[in-house]
């Protein structure tokens, strides 16, 4: 059972080494269209309006619209399940950030220096004109960034999130795709039980998100809340005002799907005019 998470930035034949990576390893490649579509189901919105919010080019009623919370939380679920399918390259954005905690799902970047990454698009684009073709890489950047801090609160994914962090510049896409499939087959990736149990505990955890945030709402939970499943037992913990929040969040945590047990350390301190 492989797991792949592989972040590319636009110019930097990502796509090339995700391809042959796939095909020697026999992986279905999870592209962000196919996440966008589900999410976008959940969100009651059209796929095309979530890729835009990605890239930068959605209108103003699309961000307006959109609710950055339900879009990170709907994600990472997304993620997680096509994570759990096994034999998997996941190029959904954020999927670096979501499966960090997945040690034995591995995760690389394929980056390049712009002036690189300039050439290929040109080549590609066949076309000449290298500051039209910069000034796209740019914008293109610059919305990946802001969809990160978005949707998942962090300014781009940090170069510890990953297990591998390829410069084609400096490294063939051969010996980019040589590296990934060797990590891949090392005994650490190939413990089948050990992956699935960790994506089983983070997708349970996933799903508590998206349910309290539902259900509750987020902002009216416990504050700094926080939610760890292991082996369907889960804990919450966090600081809540109110008494009849503490005991309503456990409720609708004990009727989710794979929950065996819950683990309620959300402690109530009232507040002057706080309901208890």
């Amino acid at each position: 059972m492989t797991v792949v998470a592989m972040t590319r930035e636009m110019g930097s034949r990502g796509s090339e080494v995700a391809d042959a990576v796939a095909w020697e390893l026999g992986l279905t490649i999870i592209h962000s269209e196919i996440v966008a579509n589900h999410v976008a189901e959940r969100l009651g919105i059209e796929e095309s309006a979530v890729l835009r919010y990605v890239d930068g080019s959605a209108s103003l009623v699309e961000r307006w619209s959109i609710n950055a919370r339900k879009l990170s939380r709907y994600t990472s679920e997304e993620i997680l399940r096509f994570a759990q399918h096994g034999n998997v390259l996941i190029r959904a954005w954020g999927a670096a950030t979501v499966l960090r905690e997945v040690p034995q799902a591995i995760s690389v970047k394929v980056c390049a220096p712009m002036d690189f990454r300039v050439r290929t698009m040109m080549e590609r684009m066949g076309t000449t004109d290298a500051r039209a073709v910069r000034e796209e890489i740019e914008r293109f950047d610059a919305a990946h960034r802001r969809a990160m801090r978005g949707s998942f609160d962090v300014e781009q994914e940090d170069a510890e999130f990953y297990h591998l962090v390829l410069n084609t510049e400096r490294l063939p896409v051969d010996a980019c795709v040589r590296m990934v499939c060797d990590l891949a087959r090392h005994p650490r990736f190939t413990d089948e039980k050990k992956i699935s149990w960790a994506l089983a505990d983070k997708l349970l955890e996933a799903k508590v998100h998206s349910v309290l945030g539902d259900e509750i709402g987020l902002n009216m939970a416990p504050a700094g809340l926080k939610v760890m499943a292991n082996d369907g037992k889960v804990t919450l913990a966090g600081t809540s005002s109110s008494g009849r929040l503490r005991s309503r969040a456990e409720r609708v945590v004990a009727a989710i799907a794979g929950v065996r047990a819950v683990d309620n350390r959300i402690v109530s301190v009232p507040t002057r005019g706080s309901a208890f």
